[in-house]
C-alpha cells in the first residue's frame, strides 16, 4: 500500500507523535511525508526529522493531500495536535473540503491525549480507520459527527453581502491570524470573520486589528489559512544547521510580511525585517541558519511563539507606534532600490547607512543590539 502522510502544525512533531506515526505506518505500506508550514517546518528541523518529513515546499495541507492524490496514494493520512478536539476537527474538515474530488483521507488528531482521535474522512476508509484507532487507542469520530456538532449552525446566516466564516474552538484573549497575519484578538468563545470585497472588515466576538488588515489585503476568505493562540507552544532547543557563506560578498534580503516563505532567505547574510511579529517570527527561523536580523518595529507586538530567538550580530530598532512602515518603506527605497535582495560588501557600512536613514526621518528610537 501507497501511503501519504501530511504533517500539520509544529505540535505534532514536537510532542514526538509525528516520528511515532510515521513508524507505525511502515508495518502497512511505503510511507512519504510533507509538511509546508512555516513553524512545522521549523519543528522538523529542531526534530532532525528533515529527510523523513519533505519540508522543501510551503504548501497548505489540503494542497499536500491533493499532491499525494496525483501521486496515486491509496491512503493519506493528516496527523495534526490542535489545542483542542473542537479546533483539531473543525481543521480537518476545512482540509477535506478545501480538497479536489474526495481524496481517501484519515485523520489522526490529538493523539497523546484523552480525546485523541481518529476520523474516516472518506466512507471507504472507516475500516482502516478503525484498525488504527484500535491499535493507538484513540477514539473513532465520525465526519457526520463533527459536521453536527459543529457546523449545523452558522452565525453568518443574518449577514447579507458579504462572506462570513466561523472559528471554532477560540478561547477569549487569543490571536487570530489569517494567512499568517495577527488580525485581531478573541473576546469571546464564539468567533467569526466577516468580509466584503475580500475585505476583513469585522470580527465577530473579537477586536480587530486594523493594522494587521491592511497587511493582509484582499483574501479569499473562504479559503484562508485561519489560527487561533500561538503559532508554536512548545519550549523547544533550537537546532543550528551549518552553512558556508562568502566572505566576499554579503547578500541582504528585504521581508515585511510574516506570511511569506521565510525559508527561502535561509542563505541570506543578513535580513532586514518590518513589523514586529514579522521580526520575531523571521528571527527565530532564521536563527536556526545562523542568519541575523535588522528588525523594524514600534511596540505593536501580539505573542505569536512561547520563546523567540536571534542570532548574533542582529539588531532590533523600536520607533513610536506606528512608524515601522514608513521607515520600512524608505528603506525599501534608498537601500533595496525595491529589490528583495541586494549585495554589499560591508555589512557595519550597510548598518550605519541604514540607521542614517532612520535618524533622518525620526528622532525618537532605540536599538537593541543582540
Amino acid at each position: 500500500m501507497k501511503i501519504g502522510v501530511v504533517v500539520h502544525g509544529p505540535e505534532i512533531v514536537d510532542s514526538g507523535y509525528a516520528q511515532k506515526f510515521l513508524d507505525f505506518l511502515e508495518d502497512y505500506g511505503t510511507v512519504g511525508a510533507r509538511l509546508g508550514g512555516t513553524m512545522g517546518r521549523t519543528a522538523v528541523i529542531d526534530a532532525h526529522l528533515e529527510d523523513k518529513i519533505d519540508i522543501s515546499q510551503k504548501l497548505f495541507p489540503s494542497q499536500s493531500v491533493d499532491k499525494f492524490k496525483d501521486e496515486n496514494c491509496d491512503v493519506i493520512f493528516l496527523i495534526n495536535y490542535g489545542k483542542s478536539s473542537v479546533t483539531g476537527h473543525a481543521f480537518g474538515y476545512k482540509v477535506y473540503h478545501n480538497c479536489q474530488d474526495q481524496p481517501p483521507l484519515i485523520q489522526m488528531e490529538r493523539p497523546g491525549e484523552s480525546d485523541g482521535s481518529v476520523v474516516a474522512w472518506r466512507e471507504d476508509k472507516m475500516k482502516l480507520a478503525e484498525d488504527i484507532a484500535h491499535k493507538m487507542d484513540l477514539q473513532l469520530v465520525l465526519p457526520e459527527d463533527i459536521h453536527n456538532n459543529l457546523f449545523s449552525e452558522d452565525p453568518c446566516q443574518e449577514i447579507s453581502n458579504t462572506i462570513c466564516r466561523e472559528i471554532a474552538g477560540v478561547s477569549p484573549g487569543e490571536n487570530i491570524f489569517v494567512n499568517g497575519i495577527v488580525i485581531g484578538k478573541s473576546t469571546s468563545s464564539e468567533v467569526a470573520i466577516v468580509a466584503e470585497n475580500g475585505i476583513i472588515t469585522q470580527l465577530i466576538g473579537g477586536e480587530i486589528k486594523e493594522h494587521g488588515v491592511e497587511k493582509l489585503g484582499p483574501i479569499t476568505l473562504r479559503k484562508a489559512v485561519v489560527k487561533t493562540g500561538l503559532l508554536r507552544k512548545s519550549r523547544v532547543k533550537p537546532r543550528i544547521l551549518k552553512s558556508e557563506k562568502s566572505n566576499d560578498h554579503f547578500t541582504i534580503s528585504y521581508l515585511n510580511h510574516a506570511a511569506e516563505d521565510i525559508y527561502r532567505l535561509k542563505n541570506a547574510d543578513m535580513v532586514v525585517t518590518v513589523g514586529d511579529d514579522t521580526t520575531l517570527v523571521a528571527a527565530d527561523i532564521l536563527y536556526r541558519f545562523n542568519v541575523p536580523i535588522i528588525g523594524i518595529t514600534d511596540g505593536d507586538l501580539d505573542k505569536v511563539v512561547e520563546e523567540g530567538f536571534k542570532a548574533e550580530g542582529s539588531l532590533i530598532v523600536e520607533l513610536e507606534n506606528g512608524w515601522d512602515d514608513q521607515v520600512g518603506d524608505k528603506i525599501f527605497l534608498e537601500l533595496f532600490n525595491r529589490e528583495e535582495t541586494i549585495e554589499i560588501e560591508n555589512i557595519e557600512n550597510f548598518k550605519s547607512k541604514l540607521l542614517q536613514i532612520i535618524s533622518n526621518i525620526t528622532s525618537q528610537y532605540q536599538v537593541k543590539y543582540s
